[in-house]
């Protein structure tokens, strides 16, 4: 049985030579390989459509993220306690500098473990199970 042909304006009918340098070309590689996408067909979005959107995808566990979620519940909830207190006229103490200075400690931690969780910027989209 015959291949179907394909619908006219999917027929690529009209060639164009383009030569790049070796940088040039690396960065067109690399952008392609990224997006998972051929050379040929890169290029031929980024001359018609001017750019190309690259996403990553985070993967991380539910149960790691509910975790971090009921955490950032309870820090809200103490810096809530303590915003009330002082909208309600009481005086800054030492214990109550030390309970934002808690909070301000368990969000940079858990904003660390998002971060771990998250991957490196270059692209780790993969997270260890520890």
């Amino acid at each position: 049985m015959a291949r179907p042909n394909k619908h006219e304006s999917a027929v690529l009918t009209h060639r164009l030579s383009v030569r790049f340098s070796d940088t040039q070309y690396a960065v067109i590689k690399r952008y392609a390989d990224q997006l998972g996408m051929p050379m040929a067909e890169y290029i031929r979005h980024q001359a018609v459509h001017g750019k190309v959107t690259i996403s990553y995808p985070i993967v991380a566990s539910i149960s790691d993220i509910q975790k971090l979620t009921a955490e950032f519940g309870k820090i809200g909830s103490n810096l809530n306690q303590i915003a009330k207190y002082f909208n309600t006229g009481g005086m800054q103490s030492r214990s109550i500098r030390e309970d934002i200075n808690e909070c301000i400690a368990e969000l940079m931690n858990m904003s660390n473990q998002v971060s771990e969780m998250a991957g490196t910027f270059n692209g780790n989209t993969q997270t260890s199970d520890e």
